[in-house]
């Protein structure tokens, strides 16, 4: 196993070391990088963010980590994109998620498209810790909007299912969700299971525009539409994933981060 990273000196790249993992300092922006990094392997495992830099500079990146698993020759290449991506939401992040995924579906390269929902761990994004710390779980969304969500780690589960199965996810483009939620239930959930009182807060929408474009754009859709997985139908087709639900993700949880010396909005 081989991972290609920015910082091979983080914890996450010392744990995957330490687990036996020969880690590769490189940037996505390299196409060298990539494709040292992809050679001699069997599968790519790929993700890229408009969150640094934007979204054209993330679709460059998927387009070098697809040219060089094509040039590597790997025999299956997983790219995590985002759920309901193909739908035309007008989302900019979505949007060029589906641009790489399209170019993926145009090459030789045989490949699976994981489209996972909103993650459970947005809740711990240094906008969010500030209210929960006082009790409110804060959102630009009605209190009664349902939100599908996942935990980061039945992505992870997923993604190992698909290049373990190889033959049975070729071809594919699967959304997955681990549960769907209002506002308020997940503040009910949050309360029990950090033995904090949490009451859900609603941003006014109008207040949308001041989080950017693409995060109004988002949260528009998330209230006009949002994502439709049909959990019933992923769970009887994948059980081996053990997929989260937002009480079960909850109670796992370390909440003594919110003991904590609190953090200003915008810190890492």
């Amino acid at each position: 196993m081989r991972g290609l990273t920015r910082t091979p000196q983080s914890p996450a790249a010392v744990a995957l070391a330490d687990a036996g993992a020969e880690i590769v300092g490189g940037d996505l922006e390299d196409r060298a990088a990539c494709e040292g990094a992809a050679r001699d392997v069997d599968a790519v495992f790929a993700v890229a963010t408009p969150f640094e830099a934007g979204v054209e500079t993330e679709v460059r990146q998927g387009q070098n980590m697809l040219a060089a698993a094509k040039t590597a020759g790997v025999r299956h290449l997983v790219y995590s994109s985002v759920a309901s991506a193909d739908q035309s939401t007008g989302i900019p992040h979505f949007d060029s998620k589906f641009e790489i995924e399209q170019q993926i579906k145009a090459s030789a390269v045989p490949s699976t498209i994981v489209a996972p929902v909103y993650f459970m761990e947005n809740l711990f994004a240094p906008w969010t810790v500030p209210g929960l710390r006082e009790g409110k779980l804060a959102m630009a969304l009605p209190a009664d909007r349902v939100l599908q969500q996942i935990a980061v780690e039945d992505i992870a589960s997923f993604v190992v299912l698909a290049l373990e199965h190889r033959e049975r996810f070729l071809g594919t483009r699967i959304d997955i969700a681990g549960d769907e939620v209002t506002g308020e239930q997940a503040a009910d959930i949050l309360t029990r299971a950090s033995g904090r009182q949490i009451e859900y807060v609603e941003i006014a929408p109008e207040q949308r525009a001041a989080m950017g474009e693409d995060v109004k754009r988002m949260l528009d859709w998330f209230d006009d539409t949002g994502y439709s997985v049909e959990l019933d139908d992923l769970r009887r087709a994948y059980p081996e994933v053990g997929w989260h639900t937002y009480q079960e993700w909850a109670d796992a949880q370390d909440w003594t981060a919110l003991d904590e010396a609190p953090v200003g909005r915008g810190t890492a």
